[in-house]
């Protein structure tokens, strides 16, 4: 069983911590972290403030309203400062920086990848999960699928499949179904908690998360892998990629970007210290198989038991 690194404990952690607690220098971090994500987009040819520019100018009511859930009640720990915005994932500002915030944050994954690193990284998970599953999944949930760029490459996969997006943000999901519109992709969109989905029990053969498990804390993301194993069909599977607690990058990592990296990422510390392998035994999964697909990242398969 892998050991969870336990980054609260070392001293640059906890200094990191303290200078967040001072408001003022935590809003300068978040500022900072979003300054340097902006000049690295366009310095890659990531048009960032013009993309935003142009998607602004469309009108998002319709495609709010084809999606959102009115009956939701957001978990406390989502209401949040995520990601350098205030309003955290409930808003229109971080839904339409989504795609040109991703295209910056993995370009410097692999030397020289540039704005194709995003690509890159999607296509090193799919990889995993293709040689992983004994057979093609026929249907598929996207679990925290934000605007769809997870949902749309799992469906370019899996052509066949029926594939359900889920997330809690409307916003975001306005935008997948936006997306989904002009390219008459067949999806449907979930505006709905992971943890409590309302789905069908047993109605999936594979269920993915992308990058959702660190921006959750930990007893968030043991719900979620309860209620996915209920919505599992027998022999189906659980996929998770996200950051790879045991990569040297973030051992390494300069005090500096540690600070601008917590900054935005408020559940860090406790996704870090997770056993996840053991909470998904705990949720009723055979052992996880764990494979490094990049230098920061891992996934994460188990079957049902």
């Amino acid at each position: 069983m892998t050991t969870a690194v336990k980054t609260d404990t070392t001293f640059t952690s906890k200094l990191v911590n303290g200078l967040l607690s001072v408001k003022p220098l935590a809003n300068l971090a978040k500022q900072q972290a979003r300054t340097m994500m902006i000049k690295r987009a366009e310095k890659i040819g990531v048009y960032w403030r013009q993309e935003v520019e142009d998607l602004q100018k469309l009108d998002w009511d319709k495609y709010l309203a084809e999606v959102k859930n009115p009956d939701l009640t957001y978990p406390e720990y989502y209401l949040r400062t995520f990601h350098a915005y205030d309003e955290g994932n409930l808003g229109w500002h971080p839904a339409l920086e989504v795609s040109v915030a991703a295209r910056a944050v993995h370009a410097g994954i692999w030397q020289g990848a540039g704005a194709e690193g995003d690509a890159k990284l999607r296509e090193s998970y799919h990889e995993v999960l293709k040689s992983s599953l004994a057979q093609a999944p026929g249907d598929i949930l996207d679990v925290g699928c934000s605007v769809g760029m997870s949902t749309f490459a799992l469906q370019e996969l899996y052509p066949q499949a029926n594939i359900t997006g889920l997330d809690l943000s409307p916003y975001f999901l306005a935008v997948a179904n936006y997306n989904s519109q002009q390219c008459h992709a067949n999806i449907n969109w979930v505006n709905a908690a992971a943890e409590n989905t309302n789905l069908p029990e047993a109605s999936f053969d594979l269920v993915s998360t992308f990058l959702v498990h660190h921006e959750l804390p930990q007893f968030a993301s043991k719900e979620i892998f309860c209620e996915m194993r209920r919505l599992l069909r027998p022999n189906g599977y659980i996929s998770i990629m996200d950051m790879n607690p045991k990569s040297e990058i973030y051992s390494k990592m300069p005090p500096y970007i540690l600070t601008l990296l917590k900054s935005t990422e408020p559940y860090l510390d406790e996704y870090f210290s997770l056993d996840i392998e053991q909470a998904l035994i705990d949720a009723g999964f055979n052992k996880p198989i764990i494979t490094c697909n990049s230098p920061r990242h891992r996934t994460i398969i188990a079957q049902v038991s």
